[in-house]
């Protein structure tokens, strides 16, 4: 570990330890022991997640061993602590409570999506959905660039966004390589990739992880409860990316005109139904997506469909043990870390007392409400969106309910929620904010001035979009 990194560890560990031992009186707030200890390692997490001196997952997997060690009731009974001293210790949490976040159905449901992304590259059935959908888009310039757009914000609604991009930018490149020298459309095309893989990633659940973590806090049976379908959110989700989409195809083809007026694309022979297994696995892609899509109708829970195509392909052998080590664990971990912040912030009561000792009921809704979006972009603008979304979401669940009444007008918590999971999607001015973002720049066709002016540009218009949508249908 370089020395720089070793003062950003030392720095974000020093500052939470400090929190942890100096007397609770010195708070500006009446907490106990457990919730000076939450706040110690909400701090720890933020600081780790913001500075990175280690990966972001292994800070998720802290988090959850710092909160086992030092917040859950076995560590209590541990210390022996008298009755009274109990008291004054707090709301200890259930250790199962903490050890559960890893095991949470959204993790399930993120899960599921990735063992259909992995067997869906395994048998070339990614490289077959976008030669069946660019096929139509023809070899007019601008309508190859929407052709890319279109595929890649399918392809990233059910695949990670990440592979998407990968897989895209591979397809991309000879077409790039082919175009003529000094030409701007090729800006356009390669900007397109990181754009439309972060844009439509929010059309589904397992789009990405900041949806996930949002529709855990909506569905949580022991919260809000409010039900949320895999369908529900495709019917708004999927148009509004759609919108975003086609302004982003406009923004392109005027910052960065063709110089070709065609453009010859070649993709390699993808998926082919030439032996069983073939089949097995677009029966069961197929059929997956469409129990998701219609999980209102059939009754069956999203996150219950996830574990089907694992499954199916474990039993079949098509999904095999070298391909378990392909799932993101990472990502898993992170989305984990998140949630566990959550328990901690809701099972010792500190959500309650921080909401109460701020008077959130007399600021202006709409500043809570789209002030919290942006503050979000812009944290996800330089730092991990999961990491940005697992930090602020837990906090304006816990707002949300204090301002309840307040919320209503414009949708309730749920507006608040996912207006700040698609925001984290919206930040994508830097190489670093994303990772379609860092593939798309490293292959040398984007200067870093060209990402960010599209970025911010198309970052704010999703954001005002998202809002708007939001608050005239009330929430989901």
């Amino acid at each position: 570990m370089d020395n720089s990194k070793l003062i950003k560890l030392a720095i974000a560990l020093l500052v939470p330890l400090i929190v942890a031992l100096i007397p609770s009186g010195s708070f500006p707030l009446d907490i106990t022991i457990v919730e000076q200890r939450i706040v110690a390692i909400f701090i720890f997490a933020a600081m780790m997640w913001i500075l990175e001196p280690i990966p972001i997952w292994t800070t998720s997997v802290s988090v959850i061993v710092l909160m086992l060690l030092t917040t859950s009731k076995s560590m209590v009974k541990f210390l022996d602590y008298s009755e009274t001293e109990a008291e004054e210790f707090g709301t200890a949490i259930a250790y199962k409570d903490i050890m559960a976040t890893f095991a949470d159905p959204v993790i399930m449901l993120f899960m599921g999506g990735f063992v259909l992304a992995i067997i869906a590259s395994k048998y070339k059935l990614d490289a077959g959905i976008a030669k069946l959908i660019l096929t139509p888009f023809g070899n007019k310039s601008e309508m190859v660039l929407l052709g890319f757009i279109v595929v890649t914000a399918v392809c990233s609604m059910f695949m990670s966004n990440t592979a998407t991009a990968a897989m895209m930018l591979t397809i991309l490149s000879p077409v790039l390589a082919s175009l003529p020298e000094g030409g701007k459309g090729k800006i356009a095309l390669a900007l397109s990739i990181p754009v439309a893989s972060n844009i439509g990633g929010i059309g589904t659940p397992i789009g990405t992880p900041p949806n996930a973590l949002a529709i855990k806090y909506l569905n949580d049976p022991e919260g809000l409860n409010l039900g949320i379908s895999f369908g529900e959110w495709m019917l708004y989700m999927v148009p509004l990316a759609l919108v975003i989409l086609f302004i982003t195809w406009i923004l392109l083809r005027k910052m960065f005109p063709f110089s070709a007026s065609t453009i010859d694309i070649h993709i390699e022979d993808g998926f082919s139904m030439k032996d069983t297994n073939s089949k097995i696995v677009l029966i069961t892609f197929i059929g997956t997506i469409l129990l998701w899509v219609t999980d209102k109708l059939t009754g069956i829970n999203a996150n219950v469909v996830a574990l089907i195509p694992f499954a199916v392909f474990a039993v079949t052998g098509i999904f095999t043990k070298d391909d378990l080590k392909k799932i993101d664990w990472d990502v898993l971990w992170l989305v984990a870390g998140g949630f566990a912040l959550g328990v901690g912030l809701d099972k010792t009561g500190l959500a309650k007392h921080l909401v109460e000792a701020i008077p959130f009921d007399s600021w202006p809704t709409m500043l809570i409400i789209i002030g919290s979006g942006i503050l979000c972009c812009v944290m996800s603008t330089f730092m991990s969106n999961s990491a940005t979304a697992a930090l602020l979401i837990p906090i304006l669940l816990a707002v949300g309910v204090g301002i309840k009444p307040q919320l209503e007008p414009y949708g309730g918590i749920s507006t608040l929620l996912i207006g700040l999971a698609l925001s984290a999607s919206f930040a994508m001015a830097l190489p670093i904010s994303t990772p379609p973002n860092a593939l798309a720049y490293a292959k040398g066709f984007i200067k870093q001035k060209d990402m960010a002016t599209v970025g911010i540009i198309v970052g704010v218009i999703a954001i005002a979009l998202a809002y708007l949508e939001l608050i005239m249908f009330k929430g989901l």
